[in-house]
């Protein structure tokens, strides 16, 4: 009985094989608690930035004169700032003002560098050279330096910043995007494909681009929160946002004056910028190892799952 339910039984890599997609990213959720930790951190700053005027106890810009440099309480979760507004509405809506310089950034990087890496590795030659001199160049200085020059020549504002984040990020998607078309475009299916004659931007779009994808997503999530280090850093230095914009940064250059008088003023804006990192950090790898095929063993069972699949 027992010889024929095991013959019956098929093999753990057909099992494996046989799942979709979802099931094999559930799966591999389940095995990764980085990948499930980051998106939860992730989520939970995007919930609070599509629904911050809904979520916030207070209008960030409301002053309460008369309770200024209040401590942390029921009333006041976070305690409130020199001029009587409440920290924790302000942290509130600051991670929408975040996420959406994060978000036009990594736009703008994206789609321009995934477009500038893809044709110099598919094109070559002098292109490639003058394109990748160019983004030597660009990378010669450091990120931070380099946006608060553009922003000063454009000037502050949501959108002045988020653009200077996106153009000095442009660069390294490149970069890593070319490095994938290099490797694909020796393949047997491109050589075939040119064969037939399909045009180059064809085989870039149906055959190239989908394979070379993924180091684009995971860096994708590493500028994004580079993006708000640095729009809080610009914020911080006087050059970024304008105030009384509620902004991490703005909150934390105001809160530099006041120090010997309210530590809770600080605390809450640096807290969400590390946590916001920290789960795009975390998200990041964990999609780096989902989309690893290495992270893989044979009919794409996670690495985690193939030791519990041996065990049994």
């Amino acid at each position: 009985m027992t010889e024929t339910a095991s013959a019956e039984r098929p093999p753990a890599a057909m099992r494996h094989r046989s799942i979709g997609p979802v099931q094999k990213a559930l799966r591999f959720a389940a095995a990764n608690k980085m990948l499930v930790a980051g998106g939860v951190i992730v989520f939970a700053f995007a919930f609070l930035a599509v629904f911050a005027p809904v979520i916030a106890p207070y209008d960030p810009l409301e002053l309460h004169i008369r309770d200024r440099f209040s401590p942390p309480s029921w009333q006041y979760p976070f305690g409130t700032d020199n001029i009587g507004r409440d920290i924790l509405s302000r942290t509130i809506h600051g991670s929408r003002v975040s996420f959406q310089v994060g978000a036009t950034s990594v736009a703008i990087c994206v789609i321009a560098g995934t477009l500038i890496g893809a044709v110099a590795g598919y094109v070559g030659g002098l292109l490639d050279d003058v394109l990748m001199r160019i983004a030597d160049a660009i990378l010669a200085f450091p990120p931070l330096l380099l946006a608060l020059g553009l922003v000063a020549a454009i000037g502050p504002g949501l959108w002045t910043v988020s653009i200077a984040i996106g153009v000095v990020y442009i660069p390294r998607v490149a970069r890593v995007m070319r490095s994938a078309v290099l490797v694909e475009k020796k393949k047997e299916y491109v050589i075939a494909a040119r064969v037939i004659g399909q045009s180059g931007w064809k085989i870039l779009l149906r055959h190239i681009g989908p394979v070379t994808i993924s180091p684009v997503i995971v860096v994708a999530t590493i500028v994004f929160a580079l993006a708000i280090v640095i729009e809080a850093a610009l914020s911080f230095l006087g050059v970024g946002l304008v105030p009384p914009t509620p902004s991490w940064g703005i909150d934390l250059d105001v809160a530099r004056h006041y120090l010997h008088r309210s530590i809770w003023m600080p605390l809450f804006p640096g807290l969400a910028i590390s946590l916001a990192v920290l789960g795009l950090n975390l998200l990041g790898d964990g999609l780096r190892d989902y989309l690893d095929p290495k992270s893989y063993g044979r009919g794409g069972a996670p690495a985690a799952a193939r030791r519990t699949t041996k065990a049994e």
